[in-house]
């Protein structure tokens, strides 16, 4: 196929800025670099044109139906009398831009740049069958994905109701702080705070059911303060802000400080923190833990609301046998959820190699 430049067989429509022609009540929508905006009283690009960012998102071209106005982090890139109005936005979505970013800080495209890109210009009927070739294999893969995600959302509720089995099964329900004593971590004062410093989790370390430790700081902490402020293995930590309630089981023989942004639960009772780690995700999806949270904007699970949170009582034998057979049910969600991300992933492969095959001439 013929390559020729963007220069020779299209045009580029700069952006304006929108507050001249903006109106709720407009006719004609409004696109940025990331999409829709608003609406306009004029447009810009007729329809037909695809959007390709001129500064923010550079590499997620928009193919626009309508006529609309574009503002100025939007090219508008129409098509001359040699192009398919398709065949020139599979192409934006198969071209990388970003190597054209020549920008220190926000990614920048140049419109110089843009018109001496190159791509394969066949005649328009070939172009056309490009065109139906491309959005049959893709209708194809949508609907696969479709059922993919699909698949993904059921696993989400069997999720539940495994749990949901689990523990509204347990009739007898007793105060957290009445099975186990908890503490807020300490306080982050760079003045106030002496001794050694040592590693520390944060809210954004803990996640549900494990840790994150790729980015752990460090604060100073006493000797006397060890005890006080320590995670040991089998304490229950929970999140007192950001996602209130999210936790996990600390499992490292090793010790680990906190910060105040943390509950440390310890129980009195012999219970399986980890019985209770899968109760507080099931209260936290089903709703349970909201009328716990005090504050009006960020929500916060203080350490008044943890004590009086009901929780489920039974046995320390009982609740082992029901912590395994939930360990042992989600385990298969887990491994059928991965394939499923894998086939995810492989299908916008198999996406990205179809547009490769179309403008190879391999189609």
């Amino acid at each position: 196929m013929e390559l020729k430049q963007w220069k020779d067989v299209l045009h580029i429509v700069s952006g304006k800025n929108q507050k001249e022609v903006a109106n709720p009540n407009g006719k004609y929508p409004i696109y940025g670099s990331g999409g829709f905006m608003g609406y306009a009283d004029n447009y810009l690009c007729e329809a037909g044109t695809t959007i390709v960012g001129r500064k923010g998102t550079i590499n997620r071209p928009i193919f626009v139906t309508e006529p609309f106005w574009n503002i100025d982090t939007a090219f508008g890139i129409v098509p001359g009398e040699e192009l398919n109005q398709k065949y020139l936005y599979f192409f934006c979505l198969h071209f990388n831009f970003m190597p054209l970013d020549k920008s220190t800080g926000r990614p920048s495209l140049a419109k110089s740049d843009l018109l001496k890109i190159e791509m394969p210009v066949p005649p328009l009927p070939e172009q056309e069958r490009i065109v139906a070739r491309i959005e049959e294999l893709f209708s194809k893969l949508d609907s696969g994905v479709e059922t993919l995600k699909t698949t993904k959302a059921q696993l989400a509720v069997y999720r539940q109701a495994v749990l949901k089995e689990a523990f509204e099964k347990v009739p007898t329900r007793v105060s957290l702080g009445s099975i186990s004593e908890s503490r807020l971590g300490k306080m982050l004062d760079k003045v106030k705070n002496v001794g050694e410093p040592r590693q520390y989790l944060r809210n954004i370390n803990v996640r549900w059911f494990g840790f994150d430790l790729f980015d752990l700081l460090e604060m100073r902490i006493g000797n006397e303060e060890i005890e006080k402020y320590s995670i040991s293995k089998g304490d229950l930590v929970i999140c007192e802000g950001g996602e209130p309630g999210r936790c996990a089981v600390w499992q490292k023989d090793e010790s680990i400080f906190y910060q105040k942004a943390l509950h440390r639960v310890r129980f009195l009772d012999g219970s399986n923190p980890r019985f209770y780690m899968y109760y507080l995700w099931y209260a936290a999806q089903t709703g349970q833990l909201k009328p716990f949270f005090t504050g009006t904007g960020i929500k916060h699970l203080t350490g008044q609301s943890l004590i009086k949170l009901p929780v489920p009582k039974t046995t320390p034998d009982m609740q082992n046998k029901t912590v395994s057979e939930i360990e042992s049910r989600l385990s298969v969600c887990d491994s059928i959820e991965q394939t499923v991300d894998t086939a995810l992933q492989q299908a916008e492969s198999m996406r990205q190699s179809i547009m490769k095959q179309a403008f190879e001439g391999r189609l």
